[in-house]
């Protein structure tokens, strides 16, 4: 049964898309942390990130890298903080973060945008890929 990052990369479910290549896939988290809380996958179903092969290892840290620095730019922040926990959906993925406080690292705090606020999020962090 496919994940749901897989049927996004499918596009049987719609998602904030921030940026896209050939093997992988960015998008908004819709229970995000903080405002601008991105999601970096390879559009390749691998459960654990450990078990990704090198080269589409260290590409999706080179892709999550890129957005990183487009999400830093867009989104008013100390940093962005980058996790791996992998248990909420059997699909590898890389959380970015925007942060001002330690507490927005903790997955118990949620924000909550329109999906205006979203679309125009999206955008603005693509336009500073």
């Amino acid at each position: 049964m496919s994940s749901i990052f897989t049927k996004i990369v499918n596009g049987e479910i719609p998602a904030y898309k921030i940026a896209e290549d050939e093997n992988y896939l960015a998008f908004l988290d819709v229970n995000p942390n903080a405002k601008g809380h991105t999601l970096c996958i390879p559009k390749q179903e691998i459960d654990k990130i450990f078990d990704m092969d090198d080269e589409l290892y260290l590409g999706l840290m080179k892709f999550s890298k890129k957005v990183a620095i487009a999400l830093e730019k867009t989104v008013p922040c100390k940093r962005v903080g980058m996790a791996v926990v992998g248990l909420e959906v059997p699909h590898a993925h890389v959380h970015l973060i925007p942060l001002n406080h330690m507490d927005e690292m903790r997955f118990h705090n949620k924000v909550t945008l329109s999906k205006e606020e979203f679309e125009a999020l999206a955008e603005s962090i693509k336009a500073n890929l």
